[in-house]
């Protein structure tokens, strides 16, 4: 495995929500794999027992917290930092990863869009706000990892919710970063985490089966880690179907919508659809 951060060893802690499935139970294994205490926090309280269980086996249940918490809440979160500060001291890993993806219209109900933005990016936005404090005034090496998502940068038509949470994730994480490196004396690094197509109980959509151009959420950890090892803030993960080469293309036109004057989504307009082609072919 390449050389992992500081924060990332024996003993210390990491915290991770939205951890009794998918990306978050695959970090959250993870550390735990490495020696780590772990916390782990979800929403699904029967899902989050179970993968206590699980790290319990890795690192012995006195070294695993499982805290079941609803992120959009910042009094969830607050009682969740309390215990963790309780049972294990300083944290030196905050992964806000909890997230939900149900759908949205632009037009839909009002509680569907409260809701989307409370846990993608209110969630992120509370974990940080109550963590990272203590974090920074502890001295130690830290890592806050907060996982967005490529519809938070390309925006594809669709899910205007989701894709408005997500944005906001990736503008807050600049934003995290640009402030801790400004800070005297501290020793926390922000980082962006921006899965590529990864088989999840978030993303199965009624599939039994892992389609072939998805990663695993353990393969996602692997680049994961390694990228945090080379101190990358923005994690961009490829995966079967999609090169990084390819992401570069998209982002780059979705962009030059803004410095061309194009209309905006402009990848999905037909009357784009051929110069769009040729800047991913290259022509």
């Amino acid at each position: 495995m390449a050389t992992l951060p500081a924060a990332i060893a024996p003993s210390h802690v990491a915290v991770v929500t939205g951890a009794a499935s998918g990306i978050g139970f695959a970090a959250a294994r993870a550390f735990a794999g490495l020696g780590m205490k772990v916390a782990i926090a979800d929403r699904d309280a029967e899902g989050l027992k179970a993968a206590g269980q699980v790290l319990a086996t890795l690192v012995g249940e006195e070294n695993v917290l499982a805290v079941p918490t609803d992120v959009a809440r910042r009094e969830a979160v607050q009682a969740l930092h309390e215990q963790v500060s309780a049972r294990f001291g300083t944290v030196h890993v905050l992964m806000n990863n909890a997230g939900i993806q149900p759908g949205s219209a632009m037009f839909g109900p009002t509680e569907t869009w409260e809701r989307i933005l409370a846990v993608n990016l209110g969630g992120i936005v509370n974990g940080t706000q109550i963590f990272a404090p203590d974090m920074i005034a502890g001295g130690a090496p830290g890592l806050i990892i907060n996982t967005g998502s490529k519809q938070g940068i390309t925006t594809p038509p669709g899910d205007p919710a989701y894709n408005v949470s997500k944005a906001g994730v990736k503008a807050f994480t600049e934003a995290l970063q640009h402030d801790l490196r400004g800070t005297a004396g501290c020793k926390v690094s922000a980082h962006l985490l921006i899965p590529g197509f990864v088989y999840t109980p978030l993303t199965a959509k009624g599939r039994l089966e892992q389609p072939a151009g998805a990663w695993t959420p353990e393969q996602t950890m692997d680049f994961m880690l390694e990228r945090l090892g080379a101190g990358d803030f923005y994690i961009l993960c490829p995966d079967n179907e999609t090169p990084r080469a390819l992401d570069e293309k998209r982002m780059a036109w979705a962009i030059g919508d803004i410095i061309e004057n194009r209309p905006p989504l402009s990848r999905w307009h037909p009357g784009f659809a051929e110069a769009f082609k040729a800047h991913v072919e290259g022509e």
